[in-house]
């Protein structure tokens, strides 16, 4: 959807989609090597502030999950995304969605270079498509950059062969432009179905949806969203943030200010490796 097109369509989705994503996913922590473990984040956060507490946006942990082995390379087909990363230590994962878009994304570049820290991107293709360049900025600081569909279409709402189309499209955009293929996907919306999981995985992907959402697609200014980011912060949660699909100044401002914040209290800002389940 091209640039402030998806917050318009996004307000006329999000309340069927939110419960159909709550409806279908729930937290899985796993090891490097992709067995589900069950986990509660380790207490701790930010000095000089309140005690961490899960963010209400937070699911509840997912158990008795085995993951069925991969064939021919591919990744298992998963009955329900990945919301929580584990690691040693203090370790999160910063995500932004939608973009990549050259009003937003240029400057969460140049602040996440300045701290020598990792995201995620899972970009639209559509986007994409138009802005390569950053893509392959992203590329050469050690991003990671996944699959976030053609046009941020409710997936659920769609048949086997447009869903097909909307991942597949972007894939090969996300090659061209980053050096190679996604092995990250992210349904829009958070809704997912058997359909869905199964392309993914066909394609060569692994779902990952999110721990702590920012919301700040609702711009509820930029210190909510950092309020967010940091009273959800703790070891393994995924931080769900944009930087496309409408306005994300607020987006960039607080990402200036968490940012530091998340280093100094000790806070390894990393990427996931890819599930071997």
């Amino acid at each position: 959807m091209k640039k402030d097109k998806l917050f318009t369509r996004r307000r006329a989705l999000i309340a069927g989609a939110a419960f159909l994503g709550a409806a279908g996913a729930r937290i899985l922590t796993a090891d490097p090597t992709g067995s589900p473990v069950r986990g509660t984040p380790a207490a701790g956060g930010p000095q000089a502030r309140q005690a961490l507490k899960p963010s209400a946006y937070r699911l509840e942990p997912m158990t008795g999950f085995t993951p069925r082995r991969p064939t021919a390379g591919k990744p298992a087909v998963r009955r329900e995304p990945i919301l929580r990363v584990s690691g040693r230590g203090r370790a999160m994962v910063l995500t932004f969605d939608d973009g990549p878009d050259p009003r937003y994304t240029p400057s969460i570049l140049r602040t996440l270079r300045k701290h020598d820290v990792r995201a995620m991107f899972f970009v639209c293709g559509e986007m994409a498509v138009d802005n390569k360049d950053l893509l392959a900025e992203m590329a050469d600081d050690g991003h990671i950059v996944g699959n976030h569909t053609w046009t941020h279409p409710l997936l659920t709402a769609l048949g086997r062969s447009e869903i097909r189309s909307e991942i597949a499209r972007t894939s090969d955009v996300i090659e061209d432009a980053y050096g190679e293929r996604p092995v990250w996907f992210r349904a829009p919306y958070g809704a997912w179905n058997r359909a869905t999981f199964q392309i993914g995985a066909d394609l060569g992907m692994e779902p990952l949806a999110w721990t702590v959402d920012s919301l700040d697609w609702t711009t509820p200014g930029t210190a909510t969203i950092i309020s967010r980011v940091e009273e959800g912060a703790a070891p393994g949660v995924i931080v769900l943030s944009h930087d496309a699909g409408g306005d994300r100044s607020q987006t960039v401002r607080a990402l200036r200010d968490y940012l530091p914040e998340l280093l100094d209290s000790g806070y390894h800002i990393t990427v996931p490796r890819r599930q071997n389940s």
